[in-house]
């Protein structure tokens, strides 16, 4: 049962990473290159679509590590999962403070409607995405290093 566990985490917080680097290094580049208003109304719907689904994604990633650890104390790379579990805490902390902000601010935007500094703050937004998902790389590598 620990093993299906391992495997199940390990899946879900690798998909969530992929996600996550797929926003910051191909959808936002993506959404870069439209022209017009289409970049600042795609980031608007993405923050919209995936501001709804990654709560709980990172949240049943944190949950799933901690059960690992609790339940795998005792075994090989206990230690390893226990700070993929802390990388995970910190980047709901992130999440919380830094990211949700700006992103609740954003997906309510049109072009009528936003800032004349909204490029500013979506630039804002992705550096704190791109060390989030550094944070949460590392915790996967944890978890898979763990596996082993």
């Amino acid at each position: 049962m620990l093993n299906a566990l391992q495997v199940f985490t390990t899946v879900t917080v690798g998909v969530m990473v992929g996600v996550e680097f797929s926003v910051a290094f191909v959808m936002n580049r993506i959404f870069n290159a439209l022209p017009e208003d289409s970049d600042q109304l795609a980031r608007a719907h993405g923050g919209r679509m995936l501001g709804a689904v990654m709560p709980f994604w990172y949240i049943g990633s944190l949950v799933l590590t901690a059960i690992w650890a609790i339940a795998g104390w005792h075994h090989h790379g206990a230690g390893l999962v226990v700070t993929a579990g802390a990388l995970l805490i910190l980047s709901v902390i992130m999440s919380i403070l830094l990211l949700v902000p700006i992103n609740n601010q954003g997906k309510t935007w049109t072009p009528e409607n936003r800032p004349a500094d909204w490029k500013k703050q979506m630039n804002r937004w992705d550096r704190y995405h791109y060390v989030r998902v550094a944070v949460i790389i590392a915790a996967f590598a944890l978890l898979v290093t763990a596996l082993t």
